[in-house]
């Protein structure tokens, strides 16, 4: 049985506690809050292990929860909405987030997306670490240093990256990234790799502005470079 917190944030109560219902049964200790203006404080001294986060919310809306968390902490969230619009779901992801799921969902899927990201943040430890061209990656401390600059992931960003760099210059379809770093495989959301894609290129591109060290190969996927030199 686990005993890590969920903060739950949404506005309608019903569904909160539909939700608390579903993670209390399988072992998780769960918080509520109904507003937006009330999760910064809460996370701050909490620090719970994940958050469910509602986009449309009173006080402040998710979005804006979201990229406020993001300046201070990269503890796993998952975007709960009801729009339907790809544009909102994106931007989600870009905020920071780590996953999303669309109103109305199924409780037991939302479980499950819980226990994947959970898994993938606090899997077992390794001994080893990854070095793949300029970048060295410590999965113990997950920290991923790029010539001795410390780089800052998501955890869905750590994991796409230490995927691809285990496998160097090998191409990865989006349904192969999705299955490994997200732990499922839903239709539709292979779109969420392309996004976590583009905030990591964006990110290893500050460190290294004149390499692509993840290109696309149009119609098949993804790969991590490695010169032959």
């Amino acid at each position: 049985m686990t005993h890590q917190t969920i903060l739950i944030v949404e506005d309608e109560k019903k569904i909160a506690e539909l939700l608390r219902d579903y993670l209390e049964k399988v072992g998780y200790r769960v918080s509520s809050l109904y507003r937006g203006d009330q999760v910064i404080p809460f996370v701050k001294k909490s620090s719970p292990a994940l958050i469910l986060l509602d986009i449309m919310l009173p006080g402040a809306d998710g979005m804006a929860v979201c990229r406020e968390i993001r300046k201070f902490s990269d503890i796993p969230i998952i975007m709960l909405t009801a729009r339907v619009d790809e544009i909102d779901r994106l931007l989600g992801l870009e905020l920071g987030a780590d996953d999303y799921i669309c109103k109305p969902f199924s409780p037991r899927e939302v479980v499950a997306r819980v226990r994947a990201v959970l898994r993938r943040v606090h899997g077992e430890p390794v001994k080893n670490r990854l070095v793949a061209g300029p970048i060295q990656m410590d999965e113990n401390t997950h920290q991923v240093m790029i010539h001795n600059e410390g780089l800052a992931l998501t955890p869905s960003e750590f994991g796409l990256l230490k995927v691809l760099m285990a496998k160097p210059n090998r191409v990865f379809s989006r349904n192969e990234l999705l299955n490994q770093v997200q732990g499922y495989d839903f239709e539709g959301y292979d779109r969420t790799i392309d996004t976590h894609i583009k905030n990591l290129r964006k990110k290893i591109a500050e460190k290294l502005p004149d390499e692509e060290i993840i290109s696309t190969v149009y119609g098949v996927g993804y790969k991590f470079n490695i010169s032959s030199e």
